[in-house]
């Protein structure tokens, strides 16, 4: 039986990379996401992140859960950065009528903030879904392995590893909490926010008991087999770079490199006021 990751629903070219490979283009990202200030550019980077995470078989039901939860924040961060941020122009795009009670004529929306606000979300976006796109494809051992093949110490790659192991095992105890009071008659889908938040902050107790108990059984494992964390072991999977490997880690260098480059120069990646 052949290990599927978490979150893809088919194999891909992408799931069959080096692990190495996506940490670096996970880096590679996002630094461009906070090296260019361009609405164009970074949102060129969210359309290609979102692109490979389709190729890779991530969920499309994982995306739109995803969108779901962050929209009302990045409509809060567009719109405090339209009416506030003025520090790259203040061309007014739209004022508040005089005739409006208490706001006329003193709200206005500012093209610059308008579009740096864009920035923002597109960047958001772009750290919000690339991480995904780098672990839920990646086999967790293959992930420890290319960490230590990285030079990051074995405690590290492990309590990393052992986290997202645990995150899964949080998911289902909550399913099973919601589950069992359902079957005592409690109807989540009929209940207005406010309602669904006691809920669920009702739940967090046993969750957190449940966790912490949880973690003393793996501390109580760990201690058993002695533990010591030292790299010099072996293991099952291999880390091996081929020529795919290769050509996307030059890629990610090349690209990261020129990009820097066309910033420094003011060529392309600086905020620009678009046409409005």
């Amino acid at each position: 039986m052949t290990w599927k990751p978490l979150g893809a629903t088919r194999a891909s070219l992408w799931q069959g990379l080096d692990a190495r490979t996506k940490l670096v283009f996970l880096m590679a990202v996002t630094y461009l996401a906070l090296l260019w200030e361009d609405p164009v550019c970074t949102g060129a980077l969210v359309a290609v992140v979102v692109a490979l995470s389709l190729g890779a078989g991530i969920d499309t039901a994982f995306l739109r859960r995803v969108m779901r939860f962050t929209w009302p924040l990045l409509v809060l961060v567009l719109l405090s950065h339209g009416l506030w941020n003025s520090t790259m122009g203040h061309t007014i795009l739209w004022r508040a009528p005089a005739s409006w009670w208490g706001i006329g004529g003193r709200v206005e929306i500012i093209t610059e903030g308008l579009l740096y606000g864009l920035v923002v979300v597109f960047r958001t976006l772009t750290l919000i879904l690339v991480t995904p796109l780098t672990i839920l494809t990646t086999d967790i051992n293959s992930l420890v392995v290319g960490l230590v093949r990285m030079c990051v110490p074995y405690k590290v790659a492990f309590v990393l590893s052992a986290t997202l192991r645990f995150v899964p095992l949080l998911v289902n105890e909550v399913n099973n909490i919601i589950e069992a009071q359902r079957l005592r008659g409690l109807a989540l889908e009929k209940m207005n926010i406010p309602q669904r938040l006691r809920i669920y902050s009702r739940i967090a107790v046993p969750l957190i008991l449940g966790a912490m108990v949880r973690s003393q059984q793996i501390e109580v494992a760990l201690a058993s087999r002695a533990f010591s964390g030292t790299p010099e072991r072996t293991y099952v999977h291999e880390s091996v770079l081929r020529r795919a490997d290769v050509a996307l880690i030059a890629l990610c260098a090349i690209v990261s490199l020129a990009a820097t480059w066309l910033r420094l120069t003011g060529v392309l990646g600086g905020f620009r006021a678009l046409p409005y």
